[in-house]
C-alpha cells in the first residue's frame, strides 16, 4: 500500500515503528561490538635489533598471520584496513641461534597494539634464517636526478657530491652485486640558480644491510647558456703520405655553452674529420663529417656543412 494512502495516524504509527527498528538494530549493534573476539590479522615484519657480526638472511616470506583478541569495534575495524599493520620483531636471539620464536616476545609484540588488544598466536610460531659474514664495502653513489631548466639555462660544470661514495654494510654475497649506489630521486623544475642540497638515498630491497651516511650533500652549476660559432680547421685521417685537399678546408660549429665558458671555447675545442679509407672503399668524391670532440657541458647545435669535397694532388 503506498505510504500516500494512509491516513495520519497510520503514518505515525509506521514511523514509530521503523524508529523503534531503527533503535533496536543500532542497539543490538552496540551490543555485539562490545563483545570480545577472536580474529586474524595479516602483518608484516619489520626486523630490529640485528646482531652485529652477523649477516641475516630470512628463509620465509616478511609476513605473519595474527591472532588477536578484541572487541567487535576492533574487529571491524582490522577488516577495513587498507594496508596491513607492521610489527617489530627483535633479532637480539640470533646471536647464538639461527631461529626467532614469537612466543617468548609476546610482551614485546602486545605492547605494540592497544591495551584491550592481545596477541594470543602467531603463524608461523618460529622464523628461521640463514646467516653468512657481514662485510664492509665503498660504494660510488648515483645521483638520480629529473631536473627542468628555465629556457637558455643548464648544467655548466660537474656535479659535485659530498661524499662521493658510501660505506655498505651487510652481507659479502649481497654487496658483491652493487656497482654504485642510487639517490632517491632528485627533482627540481624551472631551474636558473645553482643548486645547493641534501638528498637521501633509495632503501635496499636486501635485507640486513645498511650504509653510511644517510644523505649526501648536491651541488649542481647552473648558468645561463649562449650560442657561439666557432670555425674548425678538417683534419685528414688514412691519408698515408697523399696530399688531399679538403673544401671547405674549414667548418661552421654552432653550440651552446655557458658565459663562464664563452671565451675558452675555440676551435682547439672541437676536432672535426674525414676518413680517406671509406672513400678508397667505397668510390666517394664526398665524405662525411665526424666530430669527434665538443668541449664539456656544451651543447651542439649544428654542423655546417656536413657534407665536403676533397680532391687528392698528385
Amino acid at each position: 500500500m503506498p505510504l500516500t494512502s494512509l491516513n495520519r495516524i497510520e503514518r505515525r504509527r509506521l514511523t514509530v515503528f521503523l524508529s523503534c527498528l531503527i533503535v533496536a538494530f543500532a542497539t543490538w549493534m552496540l551490543i555485539a561490538l562490545s563483545g570480545n573476539y577472536k580474529y586474524r590479522v595479516d602483518s608484516r615484519i619489520n626486523y630490529i635489533d640485528p646482531p652485529e657480526n652477523r649477516a641475516y638472511h630470512p628463509l620465509q616470506e616478511d609476513s605473519v598471520s595474527l591472532q588477536i583478541e578484541g572487541s567487535g569495534w576492533q574487529l571491524l575495524f582490522s577488516r577495513l584496513r587498507l594496508q596491513p599493520p607492521v610489527i617489530n620483531v627483535s633479532l637480539s636471539a640470533l646471536s647464538s641461534r639461527s631461529y626467532i620464536v614469537f612466543s617468548n616476545q609476546m610482551n614485546d609484540l602486545n605492547k605494540q597494539f592497544e591495551s584491550n588488544q592481545r596477541v594470543i598466536a602467531v603463524n608461523p610460531d618460529t622464523l628461521f634464517f640463514d646467516f653468512s659474514k657481514r662485510s664492509v664495502k665503498k660504494v660510488p653513489i648515483k645521483l638520480i636526478k629529473d631536473i627542468s631548466f628555465v629556457p637558455t639555462y643548464g648544467i655548466s660544470g660537474p656535479i659535485k657530491l659530498i661524499p662521493d661514495h658510501v660505506i655498505v654494510n651487510g652481507a659479502a654475497v649481497d654487496l658483491k652485486k652493487f656497482k654504485f649506489w642510487p639517490t632517491s630521486v632528485f627533482k627540481r623544475v624551472d631551474v636558473k640558480d645553482t643548486i645547493l642540497a641534501k638528498v637521501g638515498f633509495i632503501k635496499s630491497n636486501v635485507d640486513n644491510m645498511d650504509i653510511f651516511p644517510l644523505s649526501v650533500k648536491v651541488e649542481i652549476p647552473i648558468e645561463r647558456f649562449t650560442e657561439k660559432i666557432v670555425k674548425v680547421p678538417i683534419k685528414v685521417l688514412n691519408a698515408e703520405g697523399y696530399d688531399v685537399h679538403v673544401l671547405p678546408e674549414k667548418v661552421s660549429i654552432t653550440v651552446l655553452t655557458a658565459l663562464s665558458r664563452y671565451a675558452s671555447v675555440n676551435q682547439d675545442s672541437f676536432e672535426v674529420s674525414i676518413n680517406l679509407k671509406d672513400s678508397r672503399e667505397q668510390g666517394y668524391s664526398q665524405l662525411p663529417l665526424k666530430l669527434t670532440h665538443i668541449p664539456g657541458y656544451s651543447k651542439l647545435v649544428k654542423v655546417d656543412p656536413q657534407v665536403v669535397d676533397f680532391f687528392i694532388k698528385k
